[in-house]
């Protein structure tokens, strides 16, 4: 394979999931503004959780939730079969991610969470399954079928489940009014911190 069929082909890479995270728009519900606003209202924190590619997915969405002014933390699912779901309280809001909504892990999370009184928001593509069946809510998210290799190896699907919980998160900031200074005493560190402070001077 020569480099200019490489470079076509990563090209085609792009161009495929950008369309897809497009596409994204038409399927944004009115499940999640209930959604968003079930977790404007959450008392507790915000806990995420997936296996697989959808951990980091999941992982990935509590910490940008955290930089946004929601109180985030994922929990592994594994793990809440060997204690972790503890953790989890009746005040808390659970957004459990799996694609196919049959991961044991994740429905084992959930239904721990339930018993608890916390509330669940299942992320998936089939709200027929049995995480759609324990949850409160269900945000339902589907890639387009030729977005992955194979059909399974989930480079563009997860790109479009990223960018589906990136455009939740902005919606949690703006419900917060969460503003450039809080977001500065949350993050004085690194090159985003040394940013924030030129800011601040600039101002000052």
């Amino acid at each position: 394979m020569n480099e200019q069929r490489i470079l076509e082909m990563a090209t085609d890479v792009i161009s495929l999931e950008s369309n897809a995270v497009a596409s994204l728009a038409e399927q944004l519900k009115p499940s999640l503004a209930k959604a968003a606003q079930t977790m404007l209202d959450c008392k507790g924190h915000v806990i995420v959780s997936g296996s697989g590619t959808s951990h980091a997915v999941a992982l990935r969405f509590a910490h940008l939730l955290s930089c946004s002014g929601t109180p985030a933390l994922f929990l592994h699912p594994g793990d809440s079969q060997h204690g972790a779901a503890g953790a989890v309280r009746a005040e808390d809001v659970l957004v459990a991610l799996s694609k196919g909504g049959e991961t044991a892990e994740v429905n084992f999370l959930a239904s721990a969470a339930k018993e608890r009184g916390a509330t669940v928001i299942g992320v998936t593509e089939k709200p027929e399954s049995t995480l759609g069946r324990l949850s409160d809510i269900v945000l339902e998210v589907k890639a387009p079928d030729n977005v992955d290799p194979y059909g399974m190896i989930a480079t563009g699907s997860s790109l479009f489940n990223s960018a589906f919980c990136d455009a939740l998160c902005v919606v949690m900031l703006n419900l917060r009014g969460y503003s450039l200074e809080k977001f500065g005493r949350t993050h004085p560190g690194g090159a985003v911190g040394r940013k924030l402070k030129g800011i601040a001077q600039e101002k000052s």
